[in-house]
């Protein structure tokens, strides 16, 4: 599967932003989805993820309450509605795709998108 992050920008802080990203060359309904964050200098960290019907989600502690991930399985698309933002919320933003194959998980990445939010 390839995956295409969009929506990356510079925003204030207690702005919002959302991120797209579109999936092609399988079955997008088979992965399950998640968002990833790397800011400079630290770890690549997770962010939240959705299974493959949407009916389940999970968020980063850090991120609870400010971010919603969905997905439209007809779209091939999976969102990140980013509220609240803060600074600390500055970091490139990668999405991947999971599968699950003979009991082992193969992940599809995306390119990544910039957020930068300003104090």
């Amino acid at each position: 599967v390839q995956l295409q992050a969009s929506g990356g920008g510079s925003v204030q802080a207690g702005g919002s932003l959302r991120l797209s990203c579109a999936a092609s060359g399988r079955t997008f309904s088979n992965y399950a989805m998640k968002w990833f964050r790397q800011a400079p200098g630290k770890e690549r960290e997770f962010v939240a993820s959705i299974s493959w019907s949407g009916g389940s989600t999970n968020y980063a502690d850090s991120v609870k309450g400010r971010f919603t991930i969905s997905r439209d399985n007809a779209k091939n698309t999976v969102w990140l509605q980013m509220n609240s933002l803060k600074p600390e919320d500055t970091a490139v933003y990668y999405c991947a795709a999971d599968r699950i194959y003979q009991g082992s998980t193969i992940r599809y990445w995306g390119q990544g998108t910039q957020v930068t939010v300003s104090s």
